[in-house]
């Protein structure tokens, strides 16, 4: 497959994510002179890699949909060049940040898509980089520029590319299996392979696991750990609720799933469908809509009046939002428009609210007298302001991708020492459209 190169200059849009400041909180000149102030000046353009399944390259004519496709209608293809538009000029820095290559982006996805819609059957895949020239006094040392790159990236999505790619392909060398000795240690074994995995095993899993594994008269591979974390994270406790429960040693008839949805059958009878899949409906008012007369093919509207039931759902993606707000906020909405599409045939994604929590905020120029500007943060974290502006971003850029507005919702800071030392503060947002 050939790897092809098309850069694109950007709109005159110096904040929005695909430029280089995965926050929203300023210009890629403004976050540069944050980490360096001697930045003096920055230029920066778009680069698409374009897997060609082709043996020959493309003809004229498929050059000419390709730019089509990635320019601006208004450049008239003037915006997209196979030759880079930056121009290097004195001492500088040249930053290229792309997606992690492991994984093939969504954004990679429908550009696939509209290419093979357009006729261009031999794309296979397409990642879109950013390539950020900062002019500086005098040559930078690599730390200078290991600090800008970070100060530019969302390191949880994006990494820096030294060169450019060569290949999509990612030379990775598999973790060995190693097994951990619960039979002989018990569960300090546990505990170490707990923190050196980062498996974020609480107490009872500690107990749990050492228990189950000595009963088995085995010891775990690394393999089962990560399989046992990832089953029992926040994300993945459908099998909790529906499991079978014991109390003190009797029994239980009722899961707890089950206990929860039998509360339906005293309530106001307007259920028309309670806990399918993730979502229920209440029973909905005749509105008229526009349907076609031939759903199969082109051709008139005609106007019908029919019962459409309302649906309610929420979503609560809170984790990678603290890390990667933009893109983490994109899995609520994403998971919620899941669930609506889930409950049954007809279902149909109309609008959503957005609750979002997070710590003291500390606005610049709008600093408040109880927000602690020392207060520290886990380095793998994004800042509160952060977190708002990018998650507020990603729920509304996932939204509009598939037609749906955000109709309402809140915003609440909230960060507090209290007097023994003990710090309260969300560091994870709330994402929950419904």
């Amino acid at each position: 497959m050939q790897l092809l190169r098309f850069f694109v200059l950007p709109p005159a849009l110096g904040g929005v994510p695909e430029l280089g400041v995965p926050s929203g909180l300023g210009s890629p000149l403004e976050v540069a002179k944050g980490a360096e102030p001697g930045v003096s000046g920055a230029s920066w353009e778009l680069c698409w890699y374009l897997g060609w399944a082709g043996e020959a390259p493309p003809n004229e004519e498929e050059l000419r949909v390709l730019r089509w496709i990635l320019g601006s209608p208004l450049a008239q293809g003037g915006d997209v060049a196979q030759r880079s538009f930056l121009s290097p000029q004195g001492p500088h820095v040249l930053l290229e940040i792309g997606p992690r290559l492991g994984v093939c982006t969504p954004l990679s996805t429908n550009a696939v898509s509209l290419c093979h819609a357009a006729g261009l059957s031999q794309v296979r895949r397409m990642e879109r980089s950013r390539r950020i020239l900062l002019q500086v006094p005098s040559p930078v040392s690599p730390e200078v520029r290991a600090r800008l790159a970070r100060a530019l990236r969302d390191p949880v999505t994006e990494q820096l590319y030294p060169e450019p790619l060569g290949t999509f392909d990612v030379p990775a060398v598999p973790v060995p299996v190693t097994t951990i000795d619960v039979l002989g240690r018990g569960q300090r074994a546990l505990r170490e392979a707990d923190t050196e995995l980062g498996l974020a095993f609480d107490s009872w899993d500690l107990e749990f696991y050492t228990q189950l594994f000595q009963k088995a008269g085995r010891n775990p591979t690394s393999v089962e750990l990560f399989d046992l974390a990832q089953s029992n994270s926040e994300h993945s406790r459908h099998w909790f609720f529906r499991g079978h429960v014991t109390l003190d040693g009797c029994p239980v008839a009722q899961t707890l799933f089950r206990s929860l949805m039998d509360t339906q059958s005293s309530s106001h009878p307007n259920n028309v469908i309670k806990f399918c899949d993730n979502s229920s409906a209440i029973r909905g008012v005749p509105v008229a809509a526009l349907w076609p007369q031939d759903p199969a093919g082109p051709g008139p509207y005609e106007r019908r009046t029919s019962v459409r039931h309302v649906t309610f759902t929420a979503e609560t993606h809170n984790f990678p939002t603290a890390v990667a707000p933009f893109s983490g906020a994109t899995t609520g909405t994403g998971g919620r428009i899941r669930d609506v599409q889930c409950t049954g045939r007809g279902a149909h994604v109309i609008a959503g609210t957005a609750g979002y929590c997070f710590g003291n905020l500390l606005i610049p120029g709008y600093e408040q007298p109880w927000e602690d500007a020392l207060a520290p943060y886990p380095s793998s974290f994004a800042r509160p302001l952060e977190v708002a502006i990018g998650a507020s971003d990603g729920a509304s850029d996932y939204g509009n991708k598939f037609g749906e507005p955000l109709l309402a919702g809140f915003a609440r800071s909230f960060g507090q020492v209290l007097p023994g030392g003990q710090r309260r503060e969300w560091i994870k947002t709330n994402f929950g459209p419904i």
